[in-house]
């Protein structure tokens, strides 16, 4: 009786900068290099040939098919615009605040198109990095639309609560703010950090494009996608507007990024007063969790693993997330929510990623005689086809 061993997926390996979780490992460590090894004598020479160049390839048996990709990503469509529809909101795509992200998004795609055949050089670089912000935009702008939808459907404010988290605590917003409001060097300093949840994605696909780690890009695009609908989840149960307009008493000194968007917003998408949604004026409507907090654990956890880009984007987003508290009005225990946000989603995607060579290897099995000779109920110690060769 042939007994293996079953390799679990540690959700820490994304960490771990030592060894990507996606890099080729030794294949005299895969596990099924050494099933291989055990199962030569239970197979012809085509068998052994299929399963050794699958052995030597695990980085590509984690590559997501693009057709999933694609399907998630126009299923996630249409529960949009039935939630536009159920929230009477339209959108005019000949508005030009509209359309030029129509445009860029048919350009990415144009682009990806006419390239799709290239392996090497620039043109593949330029092929896989259109793709992915393609991807990554249109998952932005898909999920920031949809928490106008889902505002609509929210009643009541959790201020109350998350600011009594926050003085348990011992967390007080006032005092962060006065510090930004004294000193206008922050306050030149936090709007730039905050508007770098643009810059980390564009430097990581791009590195991703010219390193060729597909598998990993994805992993990337799938976490943040989760990230955004388990955002959008949460704020449907804790709509908040923020700690400047629920504990900042009396004129406003400084206006930081986010303003007081959920305020005004949230009124009016609840009454069905807004009408129709630009993408050229979208504004953060989610104060718990903070999703500028998940995407920046996000970034660093994907960029650690590189070590050119490991440590600039570790000080773009720790400055992104010292500048949240105040340019996107969170509540500590907001971005604590959406640090938990991140992580769950990385861990959930790198789950889903690394189950996929172990389908593949099962549809592999059944193609070749193996999967037969080994659940074959012949008692013998020998398999037939050396019982042949033998005589």
């Amino acid at each position: 009786m042939i007994r293996t061993r079953v390799a679990h997926w540690n959700p820490l390996e994304i960490f771990k900068g030592t060894q990507p979780p996606f890099a080729r490992a030794d294949p005299s460590q895969h596990l099924l290099h050494r099933c291989f090894l055990r199962w030569i004598p239970l197979m012809d020479m085509s068998d052994a040939r299929a399963i050794h160049h699958f052995d030597q390839q695990p980085s590509r048996s984690r590559i997501v098919p693009t057709s999933w990709i694609l399907g998630l990503l126009a299923g996630s469509l249409l529960i949009v615009i039935a939630m536009m529809g159920w929230a009477d909101l339209g959108m005019d795509f000949l508005k030009a605040s509209n359309a030029k992200y129509l445009l860029a998004l048919m350009l990415l795609a144009a682009i990806r198109y006419v390239l799709r055949h290239q392996s090497s050089g620039w043109q593949r670089v330029a092929r896989d990095f259109c793709e992915y912000v393609g991807l990554f935009l249109f998952i932005s702008l898909l999920g920031a639309t949809a928490t106008y939808p889902a505002a609509a459907a929210t009643s009541g404010f959790a201020d109350a609560a998350l600011a009594r988290i926050d003085a348990m605590l011992g967390f007080d917003w006032i005092r962060w703010y006065m510090l930004v409001v004294d000193n206008p060097w922050l306050q030149t300093a936090g709007s730039l950090a905050y508007a770098n949840i643009y810059m980390s994605p564009v430097l990581l696909l791009g590195g991703l494009a010219l390193s060729g780690e597909r598998a990993r890009a994805q992993l990337f695009l799938v976490s943040f996608w989760l990230a955004a609908l388990i955002t959008m989840l949460l704020f449907l149960a804790m709509p908040a507007v923020g700690p400047l307009a629920y504990v900042w008493q009396g004129p406003i000194p400084y206006m930081p990024t986010s303003a007081l968007y959920q305020a005004e917003l949230l009124p009016l998408l609840r009454d069905n007063m807004l009408g129709a949604v630009d993408l050229g004026a979208l504004q953060g409507l989610v104060c718990a969790p903070s999703f500028h907090t998940a995407a920046a654990v996000i970034y660093i956890a994907m960029a650690w693993q590189c070590r050119y880009l490991r440590w600039p984007l570790l000080v773009i987003n720790g400055a992104m997330l010292l500048s949240t508290p105040v340019e996107g009005t969170h509540y500590l225990v907001d971005m604590i929510g959406g640090a938990m946000v991140g992580l769950f989603a990385l861990c959930t995607a790198g789950a889903i990623q690394y189950s996929l060579p172990k389908l593949r290897q099962t549809q592999r099995w059944r193609e070749t005689r193996i999967w037969q000779n080994l659940t074959s109920s012949s008692s013998a110690a020998v398999p037939p086809a050396v019982q042949s060769r033998d005589g």
